[in-house]
C-alpha cells in the first residue's frame, strides 16, 4: 500500500538539523517501509527520508508544505506516527 499526506512545517527554522534529526529516526525504525519526503512549497524532487543530507536538502523552512509518501504493508500506521512528530513540533519550543 502507498499512501501521501501534506504537512505543514510549522516550528520557527523549519526542518534543521535536530527536526530533521529526529524525523530521519523515525524513519529509519520503519526498515520495510519506503518513505520519501518532497517540498511542495519550493517543488523540490523527491527524496529519501531515511537520509539526513536528503531531507536537509529539500529545505523546509516555516510554514512550507511537505508531501511524505510511504510504501509498505504498515503505510497507515506509519504516516500516523510523522503525523504526530509534526503536530509536535519534532519536540522543538516555540
Amino acid at each position: 500500500m502507498s499512501i501521501s499526506k501534506d504537512f505543514t512545517v510549522t516550528n520557527k527554522v523549519g526542518l534543521h538539523a535536530r527536526p530533521a534529526a529526529r524525523f530521519v529516526k523515525a524513519a529509519t525504525k520503519l526498515q520495510e517501509n519506503s518513505i520519501v519526503i518532497t517540498n511542495v512549497t519550493k517543488q523540490t524532487p523527491q527524496v529519501n527520508a531515511k537520509s539526513f543530507t536528503c531531507v536537509l536538502s529539500i529545505g523546509a523552512n516555516q510554514n512550507d508544505v511537505v508531501r511524505l509518501t510511504i510504501d509498505g504493508d504498515n503505510a497507515e500506521e506509519a504516516m500516523a506516527t510523522f503525523g504526530e512528530l509534526f503536530e509536535a513540533n519534532f519536540g522543538e519550543e516555540e
